[in-house]
């Protein structure tokens, strides 16, 4: 154990059951020091630990700890959350971002990069020529080589200060969470296409946690929303954040679309089924219209698409990837400026075996939160 006067403690995924409800909460070895991490060692290692007191549940923590995407079998036991909440209590001279004791920050899905490509020096770090180093689950190569990466559901986080970002004091801290990751998300190629200015028709597929967040963004950014679903029973929901329009697929995709193709200028797709008609969803674009894709299924294969379509119709068919600490920020000031609020239902963090369950059963309207109690967050 590090020579610190606290422990880093959290709740593992021993293995891939553990979205079952098996997470145990064990005593870890964090992060190796280096001179840019948020950690107070000694006057040779300026840094800053950061006392977590929320973290978001991102349906990425249910694929990881199952191992649905990758093998996370040298992981394991793996500290999953990249939605963290916490206050500085220590800081040093060499952390970025003039961070000082106190200060109410937070870390998102990204925790490193090379910092020195074209990339990361034109703040697009997510884009790394040299790859994102995870907030969990991942090797640290630029800093402190050979370290593995551990998440929020845990007492305190150490990383790069390169990647931890200010909460505006205009945003509840526990609904600034889940923006780190699932609001980022979505928010990045609204931003980028043009959500409610070139894009005046935008359509958001999946309502659930990305889906309301693209909802609330979309119209917070001045967009004719469009809902799209296969479930009727969340038309309620998606009016209150901001659609005009609903889209009930109800497995009969080509049905549910007549009269509104081309009809959208962008559309956000969150959905991580496997089987999505994509070539129904496309025809709701009009001629140079984007098509995003933000959800990622667990397999491989995408549905096949005919190159004429692309030909004769001017779609665009792309994808986005998290947030830069810039574009995080520029969120965060957003939605505090346009009173941006997720629909949030907050667990305490000893809750987690409770909490896991639920997500993975879809039973979370919109976003679940984990509260460290013992650390000051506020249920």
């Amino acid at each position: 154990m590090s020579n610190t006067d606290y422990k880093f403690e959290g709740w593992g995924a021993f293995g891939p059951d553990s979205i079952e409800g098996k997470f145990k909460w064990f005593e870890y070895e964090p992060k190796e020091f280096a001179d840019d991490d948020l950690d107070e060692v000694d006057s040779r290692r300026p840094t800053v630990p950061v006392k977590i007191l929320y973290c978001g549940m991102c349906a990425t923590d249910l694929h990881m700890a199952s191992a649905g995407w990758f093998d996370m079998s040298a992981f394991y036991p793996l500290v999953v959350g990249h939605e963290i909440v916490g206050e500085v209590v220590r800081a040093g001279p060499m952390v970025e971002g003039g961070l000082k004791v106190g200060d109410i920050v937070g870390i998102g899905a990204q925790s490193d990069s090379c910092l020195k490509c074209a990339r990361c020096r034109e703040h697009k770090e997510e884009y790394c020529d040299e790859g994102q180093i995870g907030t969990y689950a991942a090797i640290y190569k630029r800093t402190s080589p050979g370290s593995k990466s551990r998440g929020g559901y845990a007492n305190y986080w150490r990383g790069p200060s390169h990647f931890v970002v200010p909460i505006p004091s205009n945003l509840d801290p526990a609904a600034a969470a889940p923006m780190l990751c699932g609001g980022v998300t979505v928010f990045s190629p609204l931003i980028k296409y043009g959500a409610g200015t070139t894009a005046k028709d935008v359509g958001v597929i999946g309502i659930g946690g990305l889906g309301h967040f693209a909802l609330l963004f979309a119209k917070a950014m001045g967009a004719e929303v469009t809902a799209i679903s296969h479930s009727q029973r969340k038309v309620e929901d998606a009016k209150a954040m901001g659609a005009t329009k609903f889209i009930t697929t109800h497995g009969h995709v080509d049905d549910a679309i007549k009269g509104h193709e081309r009809s959208l200028d962008l559309i956000i797709c969150t959905t991580s089924d496997p089987n999505m008609p994509l070539s129904d969803y496309l025809r709701l674009l009009r001629p140079g219209g984007t098509f995003v894709m933000v959800g990622a299924p667990e397999v491989d294969a995408m549905p096949e698409l005919h190159p004429f379509f692309f030909i004769l119709n001017n779609v665009h068919l792309t994808g986005s990837a998290i947030g830069s600490p810039a574009r995080i920020c520029e969120m965060l000031q957003f939605a505090g400026d346009h009173n941006v609020r997720p629909w949030i239902k907050r667990f305490p963090l000893n809750e987690v075996n409770k909490a896991v369950p639920s997500m993975h059963a879809g039973e979370a309207r919109y976003r679940y939160v984990l509260v460290n109690e013992d650390n000051g967050g506020k249920l």
